[in-house]
C-alpha cells in the first residue's frame, strides 16, 4: 500500500538520503569506495531511496520544478533495483560525486521555498 506522505516529507527523505551518502563517503576515494562493499551497497540503497521518493512526488511538484531531471533520477533507481549485479561502481561514484551535489542544492532550494509557503 502506498504511503500517504506528502511532497514535503518525500523531499526531506531525499535530502536526508543525500546527507547519509555524504556521511558514508566523508573524504573517501574511488579505490576505497569500490573495495568496501558495505559502503557501496549502503550508497546504492540511499540512491534507491532517492529514486523511490522522487518517483512518488506529485506531478504538480515535478512540473513546478521541471529543471530537476526527475525522470532520470527515477530511471537510475530502476537500474539499481533491477540490474543489481550489473551495476558499474564507476557510474555509482560518478553520480555521487558529480550529480548529487547539484541535486542536493536543488532539493535545498525547493524545500526552502515550500517551507516558506507554509509560513
Amino acid at each position: 500500500m502506498r504511503s500517504k506522505l506528502g511532497d514535503l516529507a518525500r523531499l526531506q527523505h531525499i535530502y536526508d538520503a543525500i546527507n547519509e551518502i555524504e556521511n558514508y563517503l566523508n573524504s573517501t576515494n574511488f579505490e576505497d569506495f569500490s573495495a568496501n562493499s558495505m559502503m557501496l551497497f549502503a550508497c546504492i540503497k540511499q540512491l534507491e531511496i532517492i529514486g523511490e521518493a522522487s518517483n512518488h512526488l506529485s506531478d504538480d511538484i515535478k512540473a513546478e520544478y521541471n529543471s530537476v531531471e526527475w525522470r532520470q533520477i527515477v530511471g537510475l533507481r530502476n537500474i539499481f533495483v533491477h540490474e543489481y549485479f550489473g551495476i558499474d561502481n564507476h557510474i555509482v561514484w560518478d553520480v555521487i560525486t558529480n550529480d548529487l551535489p547539484h541535486f542536493k542544492h536543488s532539493i535545498e532550494l525547493i524545500l526552502e521555498e515550500l517551507n516558506n509557503k507554509q509560513t
